[in-house]
């Protein structure tokens, strides 16, 4: 039977908790999760299925099933909230794609896609994050880089001196309200962020053991939380897993916490989320650092996230040609005038107003994200408008990279 007989035999509907088990089944056959993998996460026999029952009910799941009802494909979006230039956007959190390879190449998952963009549009997601397992496939489907994850590797002999700080650190459990009030603060007051109610706090520990994990606090002099780490001691090395900071002393009391391990540990290896290296921050600049892609945005719908956009100083008419390979809804022009004075918010109609800035939705996510400037984006031929128009671009869209430390 040829793929397109197959295909006309599928249908697409949700994926409810009947099909729990077929959901974790074909999540762990893509991804090839094993017994070991598991077992190291802190699971016990039956627990990831469990532990991925909420997902079904506060998730947006759908897929391609046979006549039969068997999962053959899949796709689930998160409902979730982020910090892009200090406003609070709904996310739709793309992950759990998957298909088995004997039903591979018939165009199931770009269908899912299509429906998981309408979706997202109907839900009010204007933006989408996704991890991606290739980068030129989610490219194609309309996703492009926001966020980069570096790795470093200090010596023990490259702990940072301590320093007088006022307040001081606190161990506790990675599970206490006070890290997740702090990370909360943290969030609301950082671009890119996620905000993470329970549910998110789940899925932040999905694939690592929580308890074996520590949290260490730090408290001011008025004994107000102002930074936390997360953290584990192994093999005489020290790993941080976040490292979140309201203020520099807290910074600085932080690393002072780090420096107290030094007689239990050869080595520090950590994260950071931002295109902040960490060596500029230490007297020892020559430490080990990698740095690769982390995670892709989207924007869903063009016309409704520009006109949420918190663009900065004054506005004079311009209009976007923006092309899109996946939602017909964003190919075409978006003209941008101001509102309020020319300051802020944006007015967004079919016409044609100013000069024109040709762009592709993979360039415009990227840009509006702030992962990579508008003069950068020209200078590769990734977008297309005259001098005038490209300072303008500069000049209204809030400068800063975006911080994510999740994984879904």
């Amino acid at each position: 039977m040829s793929d397109q007989k197959i295909k006309e035999t599928l249908k697409i509907k949700p994926v409810g908790l009947k099909y729990l088990d077929q959901y974790n089944e074909l999540l762990r056959y893509v991804f090839q999760v094993t017994d070991r993998e598991l077992e190291e996460s802190g699971y016990e026999d039956g627990e990831l299925k469990r532990s991925k029952r909420p997902v079904l009910q506060e998730a947006e799941v759908f897929g391609w099933f046979t006549p039969d009802n068997k999962l053959v494909s899949q796709i689930c979006i998160y409902p979730c909230e982020v910090n892009i230039h200090n406003s609070i956007f709904k996310m739709g959190g793309v992950t759990g794609v998957g298909t088995y390879p004997e039903f591979a190449g018939m165009g199931l998952m770009n269908d899912l896609i299509r429906r998981a963009l309408e979706k997202m549009r109907k839900a009010g997601q204007y933006i989408s994050y996704l991890y991606p397992y290739s980068i030129p496939y989610y490219h194609r489907k309309g996703w492009e880089i926001m966020s980069d994850h570096i790795m470093f590797d200090l010596k023990d002999t490259e702990i940072p001196p301590a320093v007088d700080v006022p307040g001081h650190v606190s161990r506790t459990t990675v599970g206490d309200p006070v890290v997740k009030e702090v990370y909360d603060r943290f969030a609301r007051n950082t671009h890119g962020a996620l905000i993470r109610n329970d549910f998110e706090w789940v899925e932040y520990w999905r694939w690592e053991n929580e308890d074996e994990r520590i949290a260490a606090i730090y408290y001011d002099d008025k004994g107000i939380p102002q930074g936390y780490l997360l953290y584990w001691v192994e093999d005489d090395i020290f790993n941080i897993r976040e490292m979140v900071y309201l203020s520099q002393e807290a910074r600085k009391g932080l690393w002072n916490f780090i420096r107290a391990h030094y007689s239990m540990i050869d080595a520090v290896k950590g994260h950071i989320y931002t295109s902040e290296p960490l060596a500029f921050l230490l007297d020892e600049s020559q430490i080990k650092e990698t740095i690769e892609p982390y995670f892709m945005a989207r924007i869903v719908d063009v016309e409704k996230f520009l006109q949420a956009y918190p663009f900065e100083g004054s506005i004079r008419p311009f209009h976007f040609a923006v092309t899109d390979p996946m939602a017909k809804w964003n190919n075409g022009v978006f003209g941008i005038t101001a509102l309020h004075g020319g300051v802020g918010k944006v007015a967004v109609s079919a016409e044609p107003v100013g000069k024109p800035v040709e762009i592709d939705i993979q360039t415009l996510t990227t840009m509006l994200m702030g992962y990579k400037r508008p003069t950068y984006l020209a200078k590769i031929d990734r977008l297309h408008t005259d001098r005038h128009t490209l300072r303008l671009l500069e000049e209204i869209i809030p400068d800063g990279q975006p911080y994510f430390s999740d994984y879904f």
